[in-house]
């Protein structure tokens, strides 16, 4: 009787040792920030650029308001409508204080291949959606919703739009930043 007994034990245990060992190869954990909602400051995350440089994006706002438009798939037709469209009212972002950042599930070399359109701010490249999540743009089918949000100058988020159509993400994001400047005056 003890003979199937020690050969149930080691079959268990043989089959705990292959379910807990993890592979070399496996990817590592995916972090998960908590929701950024209005009133909420941007987390300390590090996120790459089109040049794959550093980015931690509780920095994106310490001196300047940010602002973050987030977009389905770098170098489409509707993405490119709306990354022009900040690029083409981009100093008006800027003599407002602001700054302005495009935000994707894309690598950094897929977003340093579209930077070629000339847009003046930088791409931050967040392949697992981990920032976008946290912001609400990823959809129930983990694809990411276009939208815009915009962080006063210390963190804080102030403006949530989500969806947003192409066209119209930059006109918004400029006329909020306009009146938030006009009530912060105030």
């Amino acid at each position: 009787m003890s003979e199937p007994r020690r050969s149930a034990r080691l079959a268990a245990n043989a089959a705990a040792a292959t379910t807990d060992a993890v592979p070399e190869s496996s990817p590592a954990e995916v972090p998960i920030l908590a929701p950024i909602d209005i009133g909420e400051s941007l987390p300390s995350y590090i996120l790459k650029n089109e040049q794959g440089q550093d980015v931690d994006v509780a920095k994106l706002s310490e001196e300047k308001g940010a602002i973050l438009f987030t977009i389905p798939k770098a170098d489409t037709p509707g993405c490119t409508t709306q990354a022009c469209g900040f690029r083409d009212i981009y100093p008006n972002f800027t003599e407002h204080n602001f700054i302005v950042y495009c935000l994707s599930h894309d690598q950094p070399e897929d977003q340093k291949r579209w930077q070629l359109k000339e847009f003046p701010y930088p791409l931050l490249s967040d392949p697992n959606r981990v920032l976008i999540s946290a912001l609400g743009a990823k959809d129930s089918a983990g694809r990411t919703k276009r939208g815009h949000f915009i962080f006063a100058k210390g963190g804080k988020l102030v403006e949530k739009k989500l969806p947003v159509s192409p066209t119209d993400s930059p006109t918004l994001a400029l006329e909020f930043v306009k009146s938030f400047n006009t009530k912060s005056a105030l």
